[in-house]
């Protein structure tokens, strides 16, 4: 059940002072007894509703165990249209929306697995991508959004045609009438996006992006001269790989997914296999965030193989993360260090001026924040072994970049947060803590507030602790916001 389909709970059960109670203590136990009891709904009936399995229902009921986690608490209050003032947190989505009937999903386009890689075909997908993703209102946008990503075999052999030159063909069309000024203009902008990108994160101006997409496109079906027809595609695939960018970041992986494809054959129809690596090396952090480490590994070894060790030391180095960071995932500690050296090796000889501007971003406040992230997921199995050395590569990268680093910051301090937890040092992180809460506040990502929420299990069972019960007030008071 979805944010916007009505729940099952009769107003007069929500109304009770006993249920409201229980709510209120996060007495998920009490609360769902009650509801069985006065709103008459089975553990079956409870479980679907809040996307919850009946035997977790059943454990919950019997105080085996605790609901702490911020994403099930919002799930509950969705999905039996409990307001949110009543667990504690801001106006859920449908308490302000009227209950219609969703209208027709109208087919979302996307580049298609048989479509060979040519330039006017990747034209054409780009211009069905942005023109239904222009229209689409917000509810039907919602629908869209939730299809599958693609994995696995159906999406790395759609992806070794990237190691193929591109077929160009002529198109007849008449000649366009932009020269290389309003390429660099257009270019100039899709700078200024991915900067903001990086900066704040999230999805705000995720639409302006893809209007600013969609122009280019509109050039491109216009037969431009071979100069100014590469320049376009390259910067399609910088506005392609922001819009990604901006829609993972908002938690929408298939139309991320969508948009790498498209970032990646504008790259292809550019030559530029640089900015290529680049776009695979983000659907390759996309699937370690979708728990597909192998599929990860495929692709940062697709992108290596692309561009070869002549390539920027930079993507070279980041290129190398990506791979420690699946490692890291699969629990190939050994391997996991062998290609962090490998990235630091490659990042020492980074030079300045001529590195492309996209990867200027990555330095080694850059590398010890991703190999502070890999180790504190490592952490989390062994705390021992490994939180002591997450902290110290966490702390260089907060050295190394300041507030104004905005998301990358945020994260930061969340992952210090929880080494401090992990450790033991509850003193550390609950100043962390409220640091991290502060700054999470300050940027638009939902992956930053993804990640803050799983500050949030540390806070409870403390309750005897002062300092850790406001650690909690002030993670909720963020992610209710």
């Amino acid at each position: 059940m979805d944010a916007i389909t009505p729940g099952p709970l009769a107003p007069e059960v929500l109304e009770r002072d006993d249920v409201k109670r229980a709510l209120a203590e996060h007495d998920f136990a009490a609360a769902f007894s009650l509801i069985k009891k006065w709103g008459g709904l089975s553990q079956n009936r409870i479980a679907s509703a809040c996307q919850l399995t009946p035997g977790k229902v059943s454990t919950i009921i019997s105080g085996q165990q605790q609901v702490t986690s911020f994403d099930v608490i919002c799930r509950i209050a969705d999905g039996l249209r409990i307001p949110g003032r009543f667990v504690g947190l801001a106006d859920r989505p449908w308490e302000e929306q009227p209950d219609i009937p969703d209208p027709p999903t109208p087919p979302t386009a996307q580049p298609s697995e048989g479509a060979a890689w040519c330039p006017a075909v990747t034209v054409h997908l780009a211009a069905d991508l942005t023109r239904s993703d222009l229209v689409m209102d917000r509810r039907t946008a919602t629908r869209a959004l939730a299809g599958a990503t693609m994995s696995g075999a159906p999406l790395l052999d759609t992806l070794e045609r990237w190691l193929q030159p591109a077929l160009r063909v002529d198109q007849g069309h008449r000649r366009g009438r932009i020269g290389r000024r309003e390429v660099h203009e257009l270019e100039a902008t899709a700078r200024a996006f991915r900067a903001w990108d990086h900066r704040f994160g999230g999805g705000l101006r995720r639409k302006a992006v893809v209007g600013q997409l969609n122009e280019v496109v509109g050039h491109l079906e216009d037969h431009q001269a071979p100069d100014v027809e590469q320049g376009l595609f390259q910067v399609m695939a910088y506005l392609g790989g922001t819009a990604a960018t901006m829609a993972w970041d908002s938690g929408h992986q298939k139309q991320a997914q969508d948009y790498y494809l498209l970032a990646l054959r504008a790259a292809h129809a550019a030559d530029d296999t640089a900015f290529g690596a680049n776009v695979l090396a983000g659907m390759a952090r996309q699937m370690l965030y979708l728990d597909r480490p192998q599929d990860a590994l495929e692709l940062a070894h697709l992108a290596q193989k692309g561009t070869g060790r002549a390539t920027s030391p930079r993507l070279w180095a980041m290129l190398h993360t990506r791979e420690a960071w699946a490692y890291a995932a699969m629990g190939r500690a050994a391997a996991f260090s062998r290609a962090t050296s490998e990235a630091e090796e490659a990042l020492a000889d980074a030079g300045g001026d001529e590195e492309p501007y996209w990867i200027a971003y990555f330095d080694s406040a850059e590398l010890a924040g991703v190999t502070g992230g890999r180790l504190l997921e490592m952490a989390r199995a062994d705390p021992q072994k490994h939180a002591e050395a997450a902290a110290g590569s966490i702390r260089s990268a907060l050295a190394g970049r300041g507030s104004e680093a905005g998301r990358s910051h945020a994260l930061d301090l969340i992952g210090l947060a929880e080494c401090h937890f992990l450790i033991g040092d509850l003193t550390g992180a609950v100043e962390h803590t409220h640091r991290a809460a502060d700054a999470a506040a300050r940027t638009r990502s939902s992956r930053v507030r993804a990640q803050l929420g799983q500050l949030y299990p540390y806070t409870v069972g403390r309750s005897a602790s002062r300092t850790v019960g406001e650690a909690r007030a002030r993670i909720r008071d963020v992610l209710s916001s």
